[in-house]
């Protein structure tokens, strides 16, 4: 038993430890977006789904000597993937499909040791099901779900802050060859013995040996695919405005595993009468917060809200899935079912969801089906028809409570698309843009939105259209370092993201601007949408792909401004303020030239983070804020600017302008293997 016991926990922990791990190393080859971790949740849930199937097909089909020799084969050829470090080839060009590039990368670097692990719990219960006759595995299943818990809670504060990235992934794949030796002996101890489990008894509704109905397999996937769909769209609902980081992965995820622990535990801790009538507030609170936008109330209080609501809808899905738990010779079934689940929640939030929808969709949804098998399986009565329990009057009440939901979240999905020119969505992304008037009136605008936060407004009428408004008036950081400059001298200016295009208005005939863009949409918004870019008098071109890889194949460009203006929602990628692209950005700078950081932001004080990058390479720094102005056009700013020496800030724009940047105890140099959110929280 403590053997089993023993490779159960350590394939959990290794399964779930591999997930922030991989998706840290890759975050900044795509652009540092929170759907870089909904993708890769992705790969493992379909991963998972391959492993359950693997193991109902080894246990039905094969005998127990196969099974051995097959497994304990496969064991050994992945040992061939280690070190799990994806090669450099892997890093995209600009032009591919995010999605697709993801996927391919993870089946090539972490697919056959992911599957073999996500077998190891349903298949290690079938075998010690099958040498301890009578005995219930289903307590094996609580202590995977337990290893898989602290593998994730243990990764934000102990192994990301203190262990270099390619440290972690060297140090993971010592652990999986102990646990390849570990299971290799299990099989080879279980290559005897009869090959299907004896029934037993299994609790629930079903008695034992009972072959599950149709109908009981697709509420199975049903209460699976609920708690999947929520946990990544409440993980999409939480990074795209703060910071796509392994916190903000992992709890959502934690809650999930913490849920099942509880449900399968044999002690019960799920009580339908509570938890039911929990579910009500839980997503009537959640439903709430879709309508009143998250960057209206405190990014505590909404992600607390949003983890209670979201525990309680796990509690209720996974604790009827543990009431409808089957005999043991039917463990297979039952496990595949519910990775398929899984996985269908993981496509439909990290495939269908991007690029059917106009925007975030997919919580709402999830919520409403939630709603829907709280009724289902609420009015789900022994010896009573559907229809018969149906006409109860408790019945009737909560489809009442019910319909009201539906009708709140539909109203949710309408205001998020009402009033707008234009709504479009992909991988880096919702985007809107809000006009008001058609430029006839003098103070008539469009805005660009990525998420809830303004990438860029313009004055609609022709006399106001090159004005200078929102983070890039003459006064701030930007507008000071594009104001030392020769009259007739050209220019030559590169911007690390062309959101609504603002940088170009600032263009004069000779100048040479290069826009790196990530999103494929938005230059196609600002052609289309906004006039900055297309009347720039300047000689200017977009180059596609992340802005850091881009400069990285590129030759010294001798900017004499480089502005990093890169946000996902109102969260800057991580990969672009460490030592390392530092080091890439005045490579790319002329000795009299001006790196520019708009460091804006809520959540994130990233002041002391740039001072130690430039105490750490010698460079002059000087932090440059402004207030919004009285008329609401210029907004309240922060911006770092650096340059080679501090002469540059003798000129006349920045005499006074601003202060040195102050480093902060505890904040130490980030770098591509270090960075800690943790330390910079407002």
């Amino acid at each position: 038993m403590s053997l089993y016991a023993a490779a159960i926990f350590l394939s959990a922990f290794l399964l779930f430890q591999v997930q922030p791990i991989i998706a840290r190393i890759i975050l900044s080859w795509f652009g540092g977006t929170a759907a870089v971790w909904t993708t890769c949740m992705l790969f493992f849930q379909m991963g998972l789904l391959a492993g359950y199937f693997y193991s109902h097909s080894l246990i039905n089909r094969l005998s127990p000597r196969a099974q051995s020799l097959l497994h304990a084969g496969l064991l050994l050829a992945s040992l061939a993937a280690l070190p799990i470090l994806p090669g450099e080839a892997w890093k995209p060009s600009g032009t591919e499909n995010p999605t697709i590039r993801i996927l391919l990368l993870l089946a090539a670097t972490v697919g056959l040791p992911y599957m073999l692990l996500s077998t190891t719990s349903p298949l290690l219960q079938a075998w010690y099901a099958r040498a301890k006759q009578g005995a219930m595995p289903y307590h094996l299943f609580a202590l995977s779900n337990l290893g898989s818990m602290l593998a994730l809670l243990t990764y934000p504060p102990l192994i990301e802050p203190n262990m270099p990235t390619r440290m972690q992934a060297y140090v993971w794949s010592g652990g999986y060859v102990l646990f390849a030796a570990l299971t290799s002996y299990l099989a080879y101890k279980g290559r005897t013995g009869d090959a299907s489990a004896p029934a037993a008894p299994a609790g629930g509704e079903e008695e034992a040996g009972t072959r599950p109905t149709m109908g009981m397999k697709v509420l199975w996937i049903a209460l699976a695919a609920c708690p999947s769909m929520l946990m990544l769209a409440i993980t999409n609902h939480m990074s795209q405005d703060v910071a796509a980081i392994p916190f903000l992965w992992v709890l959502p995820l934690s809650l999930y595993l913490l849920s099942f622990i509880l449900t399968f535990d044999a002690r019960g801790w799920y009580q339908r009468n509570i938890f039911l009538v929990l579910l009500a507030p839980g997503l009537g609170g959640m439903a709430y917060l879709q309508w009143a936008h998250a960057s209206e109330l405190k990014m505590q209080w909404t992600i607390a809200a949003l983890s209670a609501g979201f525990f309680i809808c796990c509690m209720v899905c996974h604790g009827e899935l543990a009431a409808r738990k089957p005999a043991p010779r039917y463990l297979t079934s039952f496990y595949l079912a519910l990775s398929l689940g899984g996985a269908l929640g993981g496509l439909f939030v990290g495939v269908v969801a991007p690029y059917l929808f106009r925007n975030y969709f997919e919580l709402p949804l999830a919520l409403a089906f939630c709603g829907l098998l709280a009724y289902v399986v609420a009015i789900e009565e022994p010896g009573l028809s559907w229809r018969q329990a149906a006409a109860t009057v408790p019945a009737f009440s909560l489809l009442a409570g019910m319909a009201g939901l539906w009708i709140f979240l539909g109203r949710s999905i309408n205001d998020s698309v009402q009033g707008y020119k234009l709504v479009t969505r992909n991988f880096y992304g919702a985007l809107r843009v809000r006009q008001t008037g058609d430029g006839s009136n003098w103070e008539d605008y469009k805005t660009l939105l990525h998420g809830s936060i303004n990438h860029g407004e313009q004055w609609l009428h022709p006399a106001r259209r090159r004005e200078l408004l929102t983070y890039y008036c003459a006064d701030t950081g930007i507008g000071r370092a594009m104001r030392v400059r020769t009259e007739g001298v050209p220019q030559k200016t590169g911007v690390l993201g062309l959101g609504a295009g603002t940088m170009a208005a600032f263009g004069r005939p000779g100048d040479d601007y290069t826009f790196y863009e990530i999103n494929p949409i938005v230059p196609k918004l600002a052609h289309e949408e906004f006039t900055f870019y297309p009347d720039c008098p300047a000689r200017k071109r977009i180059v596609m792909g992340d802005g850091r890889l881009s400069l990285e194949r590129q030759s010294p460009q001798n900017f004499d401004v480089l502005m990093m203006d890169a946000f996902s929602g109102d969260s800057i990628p991580v990969h672009l303020v460490t030592r390392e692209a530092f080091q890439l950005y005045f490579r790319h700078l002329k000795p009299t030239g001006y790196l520019v950081m708009h460091i804006s932001n809520k959540y994130l004080d990233l002041e002391p983070v740039l001072a130690r990058v430039a105490s750490d390479l010698g460079k002059a720094a000087l932090l440059v804020e402004t207030n919004e102005d009285e008329s609401g056009d210029c907004f309240g700013t922060t911006f770092i600017v650096m340059a080679h020496s501090a002469d540059a800030f003798q000129t006349k724009p920045f005499l006074g302008a601003g202060v040195p940047p102050k480093t902060k105890a505890g904040v130490g140099t980030w770098t591509d293997d270090y960075s800690n959110l943790f330390r910079i929280l407002k």
